[in-house]
Formats: C-alpha cells, sequence, structure tokens
C-alpha cells in the first residue's frame, strides 16, 4: 500500500525539520515541491516532481501510482512519496486538495509552524481571537465584510494583486469608525525576515516580498472633538459620532439616515420619539436640522444609553431627552409624538407598534428602518390588523460605497434597509 507524507517546511529549510521528519524526506521514492522546497534536498536521490499547476502535479503522482493497482501487495516495494509545502498544510494549504483525490488513510500530515502562528509570535499577541482570512486568489469580499464588522483582530494571508499595499489602501478606502494597526510579517522563519508597521504611513508603491502575512489589530482611538463650524447642516459622517466598542459599526449609516430624515418630513417645534436609538446618530441629525424640537431618544441598554449622552453633548445638541428602558413600557409617560422614527425594537415590536398607534398625534408620521424579513413581516400583518384609516410605503434601500481594490475601484454593498413609511390616510404622497 502507497503513503504519502505531505511535510510542512519552514524558510529556515532542511534544518528547521525534526530529526525524525528530517529522515523521513531522506527516504522518499518520489520528491514533490515547489523550487524553493525541492532546493533543500540537493543531493536528494529520489526522483523529483516540481509543484506548479496543482491539479497536474496531483494527476502526475496518481500516474505514477497506476502500476500498484495491477499488481499483487508483495511484487514490488511500495513507493514512499513525500510531498513538501509551506507552514501547515491543511491551513489554507495543499492539504484539503489531496484529500479530495486520494483516501485519507494513505495521508499522513507533518504540520510546521504555519505563517500566521509565526506573525502572532513575533508581534507578541495571543491569536486564539484572531479571525483569518485568505485573499491569496480570493476576492476581498470576506476581508470587507471584516473590517465593516469590525473585527478585533484579523490575519490576512496575500497574494500578487491583493498585496500589502492594497490592503492598506482598501483599509484607508472604507471609512470605518475604528482605526486599524496594520503590520506586515515578510519571509517569517528566514534570514531576512522583517516586520513592518504600515499604519499612519501610506504603503505609496512601496513593495513588499511574496511571503507575508498582513496582521490587522483594531485599535481603541479616542474620537477627536468635532470641529462645528466644519460640519455639514445635513448628513453627519458616521466617523463623527462614538459608537459600541464591540460592533463600532453598528448604527444607522449616513446614506439611509438621509433617507430618514426625509421620510420623516420634520417640521418645526415637535415631538419626536426615536426608539431603540442606539449610538443617538438619527436623534442628533433631527435634534440640529430642528433645534425648536424635542426629541426623546428610547435606548434599553446602558452602553447605547451612555454613548447617546456623549453624542450629544460633543455635537452640542441639547434638545434631546435621553429615556433609558424598554418600549413600549417607557413610552406611557412621554409626551405624545408628531414623528415617530423606530430603528430597534427589542422584540416587542408588534406592541410599540400599538403604543405608538394610540399616541401618535393626528397629523403624524412613523418611519420603520428593517433589516430583516421577519421584522418586515410582523408590520405587514400588523397593518392589515388595524382600522383602514393608515396607509404606509415601502422603501427598499440598497446602496453601496467605493472602495479601492490594488489600483481599481469597486462598490461594496452597505447591508440593505426597508424603509416603511406609515401614516393616517391621505399624508403620504
Amino acid at each position: 500500500m502507497f503513503q504519502i507524507h505531505v511535510v510542512g517546511i519552514g524558510l529556515d529549510g532542511a534544518p528547521g525539520l525534526p530529526d525524525t521528519i528530517h529522515q523521513l524526506v531522506l527516504q522518499a521514492t518520489l520528491l514533490v515541491g515547489s523550487d524553493r522546497h525541492l532546493s533543500y534536498f540537493p543531493t536528494h536521490p529520489a526522483d523529483r516532481l516540481v509543484l506548479t499547476d496543482l491539479s497536474t502535479t496531483i494527476a502526475q503522482i496518481q500516474q505514477q501510482l497506476l502500476p500498484l493497482s495491477s499488481s499483487s501487495p508483495s511484487s514490488s516495494p511500495s513507493p514512499l512519496i513525500v510531498i513538501l509545502t509551506s507552514g501547515d498544510p491543511l491551513f489554507f494549504g495543499l492539504g484539503r486538495l489531496l484529500l479530495a483525490h486520494f483516501p485519507p488513510e494513505h495521508l499522513t500530515f507533518h504540520p510546521h509552524l504555519s505563517s500566521v502562528q509565526l506573525a502572532f509570535n513575533r508581534l507578541k499577541l495571543p491569536w486564539q481571537d484572531a479571525r483569518l482570512i485568505s485573499v491569496h486568489g480570493r476576492s476581498l469580499d470576506a476581508l470587507i465584510q471584516a473590517l465593516q464588522q469590525g473585527s478585533e483582530k484579523l490575519a490576512v494571508l496575500t497574494d500578487g494583486i491583493n498585496t500589502p499595499a492594497a490592503i492598506a489602501e482598501l483599509v484607508d478606502s472604507l471609512n470605518l469608525p475604528s482605526r486599524y494597526q496594520i503590520w506586515v510579517c515578510e519571509n517569517l522563519g528566514g534570514t531576512d525576515e522583517r516586520i513592518t508597521e504600515l499604519s499612519g504611513q501610506p504603503p505609496g508603491e512601496r513593495s513588499f516580498a511574496p511571503l507575508n502575512v498582513v496582521v490587522l489589530l483594531r485599535q481603541t482611538t479616542v474620537v477627536p472633538s468635532p470641529q462645528l463650524d466644519k460640519l455639514p447642516l445635513l448628513g453627519l459622517p458616521d466617523q463623527e459620532f462614538l459608537s459600541f466598542s464591540d460592533r463600532p459599526g453598528l448604527m444607522t449609516k449616513r446614506e439611509v439616515r438621509l433617507l430618514v430624515l426625509g421620510e420623516l418630513a420634520l417640521q418645526p417645534q415637535q415631538v419626536v420619539w426615536d426608539i431603540g436609538a442606539g449610538t443617538g446618530s438619527v436623534s442628533v441629525e433631527i435634534a440640529r436640522l430642528c433645534p425648536d424640537s424635542q426629541i426623546y431618544a428610547i435606548e434599553q441598554t446602558t452602553a447605547g444609553t451612555t454613548l447617546i449622552q456623549q453624542n450629544c453633548q460633543r455635537l452640542q445638541v441639547p434638545n434631546i431627552i435621553t429615556i433609558h428602558g424598554s418600549a413600549p413600557s417607557v413610552l406611557t409617560a412621554l409626551p405624545s409624538p408628531d414623528r415617530i422614527f423606530i430603528g430597534g425594537s427589542g422584540g416587542n415590536l408588534t406592541a410599540i407598534l400599538d403604543t405608538c398607534s394610540d399616541r401618535l398625534s393626528p397629523h403624524g408620521r412613523i418611519v420603520l428602518a428593517l433589516a430583516t424579513l421577519e421584522h418586515l413581516s410582523t408590520v405587514l400583518s400588523w397593518l392589515t390588523q388595524q382600522p383602514t384609516h393608515w396607509q404606509h410605503q415601502l422603501l427598499q434601500v440598497q446602496l453601496s460605497r467605493s472602495v479601492a481594490i490594488a489600483n481599481l475601484t469597486r462598490f461594496s454593498p452597505l447591508n440593505p434597509v426597508t424603509l416603511v413609511v406609515m401614516a393616517p390616510k391621505k399624508q403620504i404622497g
């Protein structure tokens, strides 16, 4: 029976292998690997197979094993095939492809230290909580999503297109609410190993070794006080708001806020409820546009309530009253509203709609921002059970922002949102 040993090897070459694995490689009857890996054993007597195209190499190995299938088990000695690969073959490596073409009982894996493991150890950082992403021959979509979600610790395997410089430009173009410290770890384990921090400096045309890992660390930054006289009257940038430390991107995005403000059809001297206010971004926009209106920002979490108060202070909007508690129970003590925005419901959407329907002024308007089909279904079901004086409109919002991808530009979608605008009859139009 043939046996294939898949041996991980580092940039330190043969001397970096344990003695038992080194001896195993020396006994191979067929040695498979890249030119670099094979060069670590220049005097090895075995036949050599240069690993270039993976599918072709696997087909060549299978071809060499064909005679075994037609001979008796004792007629000839079993070959010992050794495949040399970088680091851990089962970590974004050749191992997955080999398992798809050979029975597992014929494969034995001997991992070396992976490049990601070396990178975090060089940076002296625990990495059990890191998110690992490969953009080697893949799109940047998974990395974009992780950055927009505010992942705290990322390790990225790159290629000749998705280079460290391209990743740094991507981070800059996304206008993230958090800053990321960027490290490039090159030639890990080799004599020319190098660790470089890119944060705070554009990489420009700088080149990096092909063998590299990019580590991104989300920083806890102090957002500078805004220059109030430089801010737009409408549509504050997302970065102007303090946000949740563990979910920095969790807020009503600027583009959606603009649509919400338009659909609310605000007027002076109104009472406005912002239910599920989160960071208070919608409340702050309303307060700046309508300084003589009274806005009640209702938020059930302590962290959210604190953020709303901090954002009100830094953006100097005194006409917001923060209400800490769960809707609808906390709504009963508030003055009747002229406008209501519902950005979050805490699982109480139907009860919240019942209370809002009872308390809304005769010429009022309700706008909901819904992120799931289930919540939209709940609203539509609620509407079918109401008296006929309600009317509504739906607005499906699917927006994308441009981001830099290497020297090109593409669109990265924001999460789709459905806006539901509700008002007594003959008001929407």
